[in-house]
């Protein structure tokens, strides 16, 4: 007889979540973590970047506080202390993973754990050996690096270093223009650094809809953040204290820029090497592992979740999965996941928010297809918060009126995604929005005046 009916390998939002919810579906369950709770997200990630975003945010409503009628002295900043309340914030939320799988009775095993086989488990630097009916693999992923330029942690960093640096590089060169790095850009202009965002790919968020992309660029050229899109880096020259970065844009003109700081962030490869995978019989693609509707491998018995499956890399993906595996092992035949409706944020200013396909992507489907949009300068409450920047777009079809996606840029856009979200899984459709009364002022009511101008029956613009 096993020790476990599972066992779940990594306790980050995937893997956390997986493991309460096959203890709450009966099944006696452990969790192997070989660094903190929480996974990177909640310790290097997702939170502690909120946590930042935020003290930027306020720094700049400080900074143009005489806008609001208010005057302040000259304005100073301690960039540690924020370093220190972001650090707070992940403390407290790490313990309450732990009590989470107290409550539900889920053994916390400490260690790194290697597949001996599709059964067994062992943990380093233990003589234990674990068996398991099943096996939960949710291992992650960490930042992709660009081959020739290695990372130091010290002048070259990837995400994982800069969330925790204590000082705002008074230059920095950040290559790539996704979430990641567009959220730092956010940051390190509004503590006073000049930043350059280098994109290889013609624009800034390269996967959401080309307007919001439009959006974001015309806002991040106001503000003063730079960037080159179409760029690619060619090398980077580490000194003393500094680094020189070379850059050649699409025609293969080079140029080169000073910086005291160089952020890698380019994409996230999976931790899917030296857990015995092969050992096990696991496949491998690229780096992550495949898996089916139900989280399974190749292999009987052992599921994949996460990061570490390349499918979508966002904690709340994860944390589906983890519940799609939980529910498969129980017999319960989970719905398949749509990664296309899986609902994306970035958490810039002004924020962007986005589900399904873009107007480019419902296109190319051979969607037909109305697109309704509603400007956030139309909003009365993005006005009154002095957040007038960014939009609502929604992409229709034609023929039934369903959502086919949503692309918001705007003050607290990601909070408008539920809505959102909520109506395309209970197959509402825009005239069901548009007739929905919401409160005002609010901003959801930009999301009700999208709906009806995808007929012309807008009513405040």
């Amino acid at each position: 007889m096993a020790d476990y009916d599972v066992v779940v390998i990594g306790a980050g939002p995937g893997g956390y979540v997986a493991a309460i919810r096959t203890a709450q579906l009966g099944m006696s369950t452990a969790i192997i973590e070989d660094d903190n709770l929480g996974g990177v997200c909640l310790n290097w990630g997702c939170i502690p970047s909120k946590s930042l975003l935020r003290n930027a945010e306020v720094l700049d409503i400080i900074n143009h506080a005489d806008e609001y009628g208010i005057s302040v002295g000259e304005v100073s900043f301690d960039y540690n202390k924020a370093i220190d309340r972001s650090r707070h914030v992940v403390r407290r939320l790490t313990g309450g993973v732990g009590a989470l799988l107290r409550k539900n009775g889920v053994e916390h095993i400490s260690g790194r754990a290697t597949l001996r086989d599709a059964n067994t488990i062992t943990i380093e630097g233990s003589e234990r050996a674990i068996t398991s009916d099943n096996i939960i693999i949710a291992t992650g992923a960490r930042a992709r690096q660009i081959p020739g330029i290695p990372v130091d942690g010290e002048t070259v960093l990837t995400s994982r270093e800069a969330i925790v640096l204590r000082e705002v590089p008074s230059r920095v060169v950040i290559v790539g223009g996704g979430a990641i790095g567009v959220e730092f850009a956010d940051i390190y202009h509004s503590y006073g650094a000049e930043v350059v965002i280098v994109e290889m790919l013609p624009r800034l968020v390269p996967l959401e809809d080309e307007e919001i992309s439009q959006q974001l660029e015309r806002v991040f050229r106001r503000r003063g953040i730079e960037y080159k899109t179409g760029a690619m880096v060619k090398s980077v020259v580490v000194g003393d204290d500094d680094a020189t970065v070379t850059v050649a844009d699409a025609d293969g003109n080079e140029s080169e820029m000073e910086c005291d700081k160089v952020l890698v962030a380019i994409g996230v490869q999976g931790n899917s090497e030296d857990i015995g995978l092969e050992a096990a019989g696991v496949n491998t693609d690229r780096g992550f592992i495949p898996v089916d509707d139900e989280m399974r491998t190749n292999v009987p018995g052992v599921y994949a979740i996460g990061d570490v499956t390349g499918k979508l890399p966002l904690a709340h993906v994860a944390s589906a999965q983890g519940v799609t595996a939980a529910e498969a092992i129980a017999g319960l035949n989970p719905m398949a996941l749509d990664y296309t409706l899986m609902p994306r944020a970035t958490y810039c200013r002004p924020q962007i928010a986005s589900f399904g396909l873009t107007e480019q992507q419902a296109a190319d489907a051979g969607y037909s297809f109305k697109i309704g949009r509603f400007p956030m300068a139309a909003s009365g409450k993005a006005l009154a918060m002095g957040e007038s920047n960014g939009m609502v777009k929604l992409v229709v079809d034609d023929e039934v009126g369903e959502l086919l996606g949503a692309h918001m840029i705007g003050p607290e856009a990601t909070e408008l995604l539920g809505e959102v979200g909520l109506s395309r899984l209970l197959e509402g459709t825009t005239t069901e929005l548009g007739w929905l009364v919401h409160p005002h002022p609010t901003i959801s009511e930009t999301i009700k005046e999208a709906a009806l101008a995808v007929e012309g029956e807008a009513i405040h613009i």
